[in-house]
C-alpha cells in the first residue's frame, strides 16, 4: 500500500507546477509563497525548541491558537512553526498577535520534500490537528524519533471505514502517534480501532479562547455608521451553495416585520460570489458586495461579504446568526466563535461534523434548529439594536473552554 501511495504522491509532485499555477490563477494560492509547497524555504529555524502544528486550513489552525498563546509565554520555547495548506489560512493567521511564531505551507508529501522539510525546521515536537495524516511524514517524523502528536483529533465514520479496510497500512500509520488527543468519544473509539495507543480525550479545543486576535470591530467608519443605522442584522455565516437563498428568504420575512433591516452574508467559498449575487437579485433583492467601494445604498437588503479574516467583526454586528453548511448535508460548521461573541446561532438539520458541540449548545439553550425561513422568526428579537443576547450558560461554557485548554497543554508540554 505504502508502494501506490508513494506513487501517487510522486505523480503529484511531477504535475504540480501545472496544478499551482491554475490554482494561482484562481486565486487559490500564493503568488509568490507557493514555492514553500516545493520544498524551497527562505526562512530556516533558528537554535533551540521549536514547536511544529499542521493543520490543513482555517478551522483547524484557528482551533489550536489558544494553544500556540500558550507556548508563546513559555520562555523554553523559541519557536513555533505552523504550517497549513490553503491560502486563505495564510491570511488569517496575520489577524493574530503572534510573535514567535512563523507560518510556512507544507511541502507536498514525498519522501524527498520531506526529508528536506525536517532537515530545514529541525522540529522538537510535530503536532498534526484534527484529522491530518500524511504518511511520509509520519514515517520520517517517527525514524527521526521526533514525538509526533495528533491533537484534537476528529474522525467520521465515514472516515474510519475507509481506513478499516486497509487495516495494515492504517495500523502502520496510527501506531505511530505518540500521543493522540481525540476531541470526542467517537473518534476516541475510532482511533483505537485503527490502531492508535495512548489516547486521551480532554474534549474540543475550539470551546477555547482566542486572546491574541486583534478587535472584532469594522475597521472602515463609514461602514461602521451604515451597520449602525440598521434596525435589525442578520447574519449568513459559512454558507453554501442554496444557503444564500435560504437567507435571503429570510431577509424577504424581516423587511417585512422591522423596517431598514439587513441580512449579512458571508459565503464559505468566496469565489462564488458572482453567482451568489445573481441568485440573490432572482428573488428581488438588492445586493452590495464588500469589495466594492462605492456608496452603499440605504436600501440594501444584503451585504455579501467575498474577503477573508473579518467574519468575527460582521458577526459583532448581527443580532443573531444563522451557521450554513447544514440545511444541506454538509455536516455543519463551527458555531463557538458567534457563541463567543453573545450570539445565538441557528443552525439546519445537518450538523454531524459537530455533532457534540451543536448537542451541548442546544441544552444550554444557546443554539436552535431551523428547517425553513418561516421557523426563523420566531427565533428573532426585533427590538433595535438589542442583540438576541446568549443567556448566562456562556459562562458555563468559557470555563470548560479553559479547563480543555489547560489539559491540552499540560499534556503536550510532556513531550516537549
Amino acid at each position: 500500500m505504502f508502494f501506490l501511495y508513494r506513487l501517487i504522491i510522486n505523480t503529484i509532485l511531477i504535475l504540480s507546477p501545472i496544478i499551482i499555477i491554475f490554482r494561482i490563477l484562481k486565486n487559490k494560492e500564493d503568488p509568490i509563497r507557493f514555492k514553500e509547497k516545493l520544498g524551497i524555504f527562505e526562512k530556516k529555524s533558528i537554535k533551540g525548541k521549536l514547536i511544529w502544528f499542521h493543520g490543513s486550513s482555517v478551522g483547524e489552525i484557528l482551533s489550536i491558537i489558544p494553544l500556540v498563546e500558550k507556548f508563546e509565554k513559555n520562555k523554553n520555547i523559541k519557536n513555533i512553526l505552523i504550517t497549513s495548506n490553503t491560502f486563505s489560512s495564510s491570511k488569517v493567521l496575520k489577524k493574530f498577535r503572534l510573535k514567535k511564531t512563523i507560518h510556512q505551507f507544507l511541502p507536498i508529501d514525498s519522501r524527498i520534500l520531506v526529508k528536506k522539510f525536517l532537515s530545514n525546521w529541525e522540529p522538537s515536537v510535530a503536532i498534526f490537528i484534527e484529522s491530518e495524516i500524511w504518511p511520509n511524514f509520519i514515517n520520517e517524523i517517527n525514524r527521526k524519533e521526533i514525538p509526533l502528536i495528533l491533537i484534537n483529533a476528529r474522525m467520521t465514520k465515514k472516515t474510519f471505514l475507509k481506513w478499516n479496510n486497509l487495516k495494515n497500512f492504517s495500523k502502520s500509520i496510527f501506531n505511530k502517534f505518540n500521543l493522540t488527543l481525540s476531541q470526542n468519544k467517537e473518534t476516541m473509539f475510532f482511533l483505537k480501532k485503527l490502531g492508535s495507543k495512548n489516547i486521551k480525550n480532554f474534549g474540543n479545543l475550539k470551546f477555547s479562547e482566542n486572546k491574541s486576535i486583534k478587535n472584532n470591530n469594522i475597521k472602515s467608519k463609514k461602514l461602521l455608521k451604515f451597520f449602525k443605522s440598521k434596525n435589525f442584522v442578520f447574519g449568513g455565516i459559512s454558507t453554501h451553495s442554496g444557503e444564500e437563498e435560504f437567507c435571503g428568504k429570510i431577509q424577504t420575512l424581516i423587511k417585512y416585520k422591522i423596517k431598514n433591516s439587513l441580512t449579512v452574508i458571508i459565503p464559505r467559498h468566496i469565489d462564488r460570489c458572482t453567482d451568489i449575487i445573481m441568485r440573490l437579485q432572482n428573488l428581488g433583492l438588492k445586493v452590495h458586495l464588500h469589495s466594492d467601494k462605492s456608496n452603499i445604498d440605504k436600501k440594501t437588503d444584503i451585504y455579501l461579504v467575498d474577503s477573508f479574516g473579518e467574519t468575527n467583526s460582521f458577526i459583532n454586528q448581527c443580532n443573531i446568526v444563522f451557521l450554513g453548511g447544514s440545511v444541506i448535508k454538509r455536516g455543519g460548521q463551527n458555531p463557538l466563535e458567534a457563541i463567543r461573541l453573545k450570539c445565538k446561532v441557528l443552525h439546519g438539520p445537518y450538523t454531524y461534523n459537530f455533532s457534540e458541540v451543536y448537542a451541548l449548545l442546544r441544552n444550554l439553550n444557546l443554539c436552535f434548529v431551523v428547517r425553513h425561513p418561516n421557523e426563523v422568526i420566531n427565533h428573532l428579537n426585533f427590538t433595535k439594536n438589542k442583540k438576541n443576547k446568549i443567556n448566562k450558560n456562556f459562562i458555563n461554557l468559557n470555563s470548560l473552554g479553559k479547563k480543555i485548554l489547560k489539559d491540552n497543554y499540560n499534556e503536550v508540554l510532556k513531550y516537549i
